[in-house]
This record gives C-alpha cells, sequence and structure tokens, in this order.
C-alpha cells in the first residue's frame, strides 16, 4: 500500500508528510470511464489532477496555512478499469472501508461519477447517520441507463437508496428524472438547482439545513461553468463559479463535519492545463476547509 514514488504523490510531498502511516489524508485514484456516455477520457482524470498538484503553492493563501502538514498520502491507481462497473464499485466499496477502519480521511479522485456508489455504501457504515452533498450540472436520477443501473447517469439514483442526498447545481435532467424527483418532495432527496441559486439569496443555507451531521461530498466538475471547466466528458452551460462554489464548501464544513469527499469526471484535454490545475486546487482547499490549523 505504501507509495515509495514521490512523482505519484498528490503535492509531490516528501516522506515525512506522505506516508501511510502518519498521514491523515489518503488519496484513493479510482481510473474508470467504462460507462462513459459522451466524451471519454475519464480514466486519465486522476493522474492529471495528481500532476497538476505538484505545480501548486503549498502555502493556502486563504486560510493561512500548510495544510500539507496535515499528512496526505496518495494510493496507486486503483485496478480497476478492466472491471465491468458492479465489480468496479464492490472494489472502491471494500478499499474505502478498509481505510475508513484504518482511521484515514479519504479522498477519491476519478475517474467517472459511479464510484462514488462503493463510496457512499462503505461510509455509510462507519457513519450510519451519513448524508451526501452532489454537486454536479446533471441529477444523475435515472433508474436505468444504457442498460445498466450503474452506469454514471444513474449515480445519484442509487446514493439515494444508501443515504438522503442534497443536489446543488444542477440544470440538465430527462423527463424520467423529472418525474422520479417529483415523488421526492418528502423523500430523501433535495434539490437546489443552478435555476434556484439565481433567485434564492440564502442558497448555501438551505443545502446546509437539508444535511446530517456527517456528510461526504461528491463533487462532479461539470457543476463549474464550462468556461471555468472544459474538460468534462458531459459539460453543461450556465454551471456555477469558482467562489461560488468554496463559499459553499466553506459554509458545510462549518456547520457539519465532512467526512470525506471525491472529486470526478475530469476529462483531460491536451494542451490545456487550467481544468487540471482547478481540480487539484479544489481539493487542497476542500482539506483545508476539513482540517483548519492552528495559527
Amino acid at each position: 500500500m505504501e507509495d515509495k514514488n514521490l512523482s505519484k504523490n498528490f503535492t509531490a510531498l516528501e516522506e515525512e508528510y506522505s506516508s501511510l502511516k502518519k498521514s491523515k489524508v489518503v488519496v484513493m485514484q479510482v481510473p474508470y470511464d467504462k460507462t462513459a456516455t459522451y466524451i471519454k477520457g475519464t480514466v486519465n482524470g486522476p493522474g492529471a489532477i495528481i500532476d497538476a498538484s505538484k505545480k501548486m503553492e503549498l502555502f493556502d493563501e486563504e486560510l493561512n496555512q500548510e495544510t500539507y502538514k496535515i499528512g496526505i498520502h496518495t494510493m496507486d491507481p486503483l485496478p480497476v478499469q478492466d472491471l465491468l462497473p458492479e465489480a468496479m464499485i464492490d472494489k472502491v466499496y471494500g478499499s474505502s472501508l478498509e481505510l475508513l477502519k484504518a482511521n484515514k480521511f479519504l479522498v477519491i479522485l476519478g475517474g467517472e461519477h459511479s464510484l462514488s456508489i462503493g463510496s457512499v455504501k462503505a461510509f455509510k457504515e462507519v457513519y450510519p447517520d451519513l448524508s451526501v452533498l452532489h454537486l454536479d450540472a446533471h441529477h444523475d436520477m435515472r433508474d436505468e441507463y444504457f442498460g445498466s443501473k450503474f452506469n454514471h447517469g444513474c449515480v445519484a439514483r442509487r446514493i439515494s437508496e444508501i443515504c438522503p442526498i442534497v443536489q446543488t447545481g444542477t440544470r440538465s435532467l430527462s423527463k424520467e428524472e423529472k418525474d422520479f424527483l417529483a415523488t421526492q418532495a418528502n423523500g430523501k432527496v433535495k434539490t437546489v438547482s443552478a435555476y434556484d441559486i439565481l433567485e434564492m439569496p440564502l442558497w448555501k443555507d438551505v443545502i446546509s439545513r437539508g444535511l446530517s451531521e456527517h456528510v461526504y461530498v461528491s463533487i462532479d466538475l461539470d457543476v463549474f461553468d464550462p468556461s471555468l471547466m472544459p474538460a468534462v466528458g458531459t459539460p453543461e452551460p450556465g454551471g456555477i463559479g469558482w467562489y461560488e462554489t468554496l463559499d459553499l464548501l466553506r459554509e458545510v464544513s462549518k456547520d457539519k463535519k465532512i467526512v470525506g469527499f471525491d472529486v470526478v469526471e475530469l476529462c483531460p484535454i491536451k494542451g490545456q492545463v487550467s481544468s487540471d490545475f482547478l481540480a487539484a486546487k479544489l481539493v487542497y482547499r476542500l482539506l483545508g476547509y476539513v482540517f483548519p490549523m492552528k495559527k
């Protein structure tokens, strides 16, 4: 499990801050895109985030801290690309549960969004009151898509069968999903869409109130506007911005206990690294919110 090759580590940390034994945080890479339905390439997402992270300044200018000193260990990529979706999800579940039982804070880099089904299942076993904050352009509430219940377009539907879920930034759905969501007014799914964000001054408060004490955050990078994040497999116009997203994550981290998160669906574009860097910065900043350090 120990990664001896420092070039593979998130932020390229030295051994003092990246050993598995000493690190509070473990980064799991899940390079997978078997159910991608538009542009493939998310299999390369985790590696691109790791590469971009090596170019970040490790002093966080917003938080006035060096977050890396909590210890961040990066695992080798899970060998999942040749697996069927259900087998991949089972692999993520098993690996996630093992790390949670070892008292590690888990960050998962995808890969496509279907991997979150496995991680949420594991977190639910450790945190019975778990809820999920789901940032995404798409509702992902189809019961089945392209013949699979484990397609990336079904991930939120499967998560809603495990625990409550609060969606935000959504702006695209099918008639099937609309009809399903209409039955969820008092159910396990709450939604603050991109349109709600435009009209509701207190939208972040609404989201926070909908979450339980222990929260898993799942971030599909297409939640961002494509002008900021073009490197996704299924881009949608009209997404939310960088500072809006940080404001939400900062508020949730203060009001609730974020117990883990994933960042998924990066589909790297050759010669365009700004999207990769945004994803890496997002991971590092969210870790800073979760682990504020004494000044």
